[in-house]
């Protein structure tokens, strides 16, 4: 499967990204998401019930509707991250990445040799050997995942600036939820300390050379992200749901 990544491509011409992380296992939440202007479904595969193969044809709308299938993976285990590759996302986002030596190990576990140590099999990503050679699809294949690795926990500063020399990092994602719990503010995302901490993390990030996303769950939320320099902002759909559900009963029960 040779096709560029938009997402990538778009963060590399300097251009805000948008995604929306998906914890139920629908296609058809995919799809609207797509419809709706989103450049990425996030299946979210940490939290909530998604494995492998409720995720495929998840992977199948997304690519139908023209957008990106990203997965976040809640095991640190290459085995596991493999299977969301083959099945055909086109980035995975590591959580919970507190050092230098988890961050490599994320990045390589999404790249065939020689950049990592991605099993390589025929199958659905190769055309299943039906167009070319498997050596000419594994270049294309390392350049078309996009690596996103999590900041949250405030113990990864130690390790900081060797994580964003890594070769092939993408994207560092801020985790604002977990982020406060480790300073000691849990269920306060939006704490002072939690946003001092976030805005250094994004101006280092920067001087490397490394793009950075948060989740905004608002608009007001994306607005404050993008002016404090995040170039990815992703909501939830369950959020979004609830948010435009809430509005409407409450509005609803105003008619007269």
């Amino acid at each position: 499967m040779n096709r560029p990544n938009r997402v990538k491509e778009k963060l590399s011409a300097g251009e805000r990204v948008f995604g929306c992380f998906i914890p139920l296992a629908s296609p058809e939440v995919v799809e609207v998401c797509a419809l709706t202007g989103f450049d990425f479904a996030l299946i979210d595969a940490e939290h909530g019930p998604i494995s492998p193969e409720t995720a495929y044809p998840m992977v199948l709308a997304a690519e139908s509707r023209g957008i990106e299938a990203f997965a976040r993976v809640g095991q640190a285990d290459k085995q596991m991250v493999l299977k969301y590759l083959d099945i055909g996302v086109s980035g995975i986002m590591a959580p919970q990445v507190n050092t230098l030596d988890q961050a490599a190990a994320a990045i390589a576990g999404t790249k065939y040799f020689p950049t990592g140590n991605r099993g390589l099999a025929g199958g659905r990503m190769f055309n299943f050997g039906l167009t070319a050679p498997l050596s000419a699809l594994v270049e294309p294949l390392n350049d078309r995942v996009l690596t996103m690795i999590q900041f949250e926990h405030v113990d990864a500063l130690k390790d900081l600036d060797a994580i964003l020399a890594l070769e092939h990092l993408d994207v560092l994602f801020v985790g604002p939820n977990d982020l406060a719990q480790s300073l000691g503010y849990p269920g306060q995302p939006g704490h002072p300390e939690v946003t001092r901490v976030a805005d250094e993390v994004v101006a280092r990030a920067k001087g490397a050379g490394v793009k950075t996303g948060t989740v905004a769950f608002t608009v007001d939320q994306v607005h404050n992200v993008f002016g404090r320099g995040f170039d990815m902002a992703v909501a939830n759909a369950v959020g979004l749901l609830a948010g435009g559900a809430k509005a409407y009963i409450e509005g609803g029960r105003q008619a007269p």
